[in-house]
């Protein structure tokens, strides 16, 4: 409506939005450019394709949903298709994910570059919903305590991520560390959020960039756009 209206906005284009909320979408688009993300499946599907393609544990979760709801991490046969009847209550597309044990991290890009890493602490197995949203649910860490090649790299997967979904002017790209080191981006926020505390803002923040001036770039990028 507000491109219709020719009117400025912030964030990314409705396009980029819908693309990057789509996890099967993103996910194809991050392996064409280059950035690993974790083998997945779309639902319905058996216990023995998920133990051959996919293995256990496994995230059952909506294709196009944020906030971590109705996301299920499944770790026997037994449990699988309870997890997709609860995904399936908040969209009509399930994505079945195999499950990267290790740390979590997040970039923030702002104006083509990237912001500092930043490492994601929390008492549970994923970043849910509670421990995004409740005070104390969760420790971030900016910048994260990691080498400065592997901040370098996480950085370099972020900014292709960015491109390929042809984000606007600032996004979000999350990751996940294994035990063997290597980095699995898990999705792309297209409008994170924007709480002087949030992650994108600390990230800026930990760049030497205040949240007035963050809002001020992210505003004056709308209207260079229009």
């Amino acid at each position: 409506m507000l491109d219709l209206a020719g009117l400025a906005y912030t964030g990314s284009n409705h396009i980029a939005s819908a693309v990057a909320m789509d996890k099967d979408l993103s996910k194809r688009l991050f392996r064409s450019a280059d950035v690993p993300t974790p083998d997945w499946l779309m639902a319905p599907s058996t216990s023995d394709t998920v133990q051959g393609t996919l293995g256990w544990p496994v995230v059952v979760k909506p294709n196009k949903q944020g906030s971590t709801v109705g996301l299920s991490v499944v770790r026997e046969p037994t449990q699988l298709q309870a997890a997709m009847d609860y995904a399936l209550r908040y969209d009509t597309e399930v994505v079945l994910e195999r499950f990267v044990e290790g740390r979590e991290f997040t970039v923030g890009v702002l104006d083509g570059a990237a912001l500092p890493v930043g490492e994601i602490i929390t008492s549970g197995e994923v970043f849910d919903y509670q421990s995004k949203y409740q005070i104390g649910g969760a420790r971030e860490v900016f910048p994260a305590d990691i080498s400065a090649l592997d901040s370098e790299l996480i950085q370099t997967y972020a900014l292709r991520a960015h491109a390929v979904l042809k984000l606007g002017a600032y996004s979000r790209i999350d990751f996940r560390r294994d035990a063997e080191g290597h980095f699995w981006c898990l999705e792309a926020n297209s409008l994170p959020g924007m709480t002087a505390t949030s992650l994108l803002p600390q990230s800026a923040k930990a760049a030497g960039i205040g949240f007035p001036e963050l809002l001020d770039r992210i505003c004056r990028s709308a209207l260079k756009t229009r």
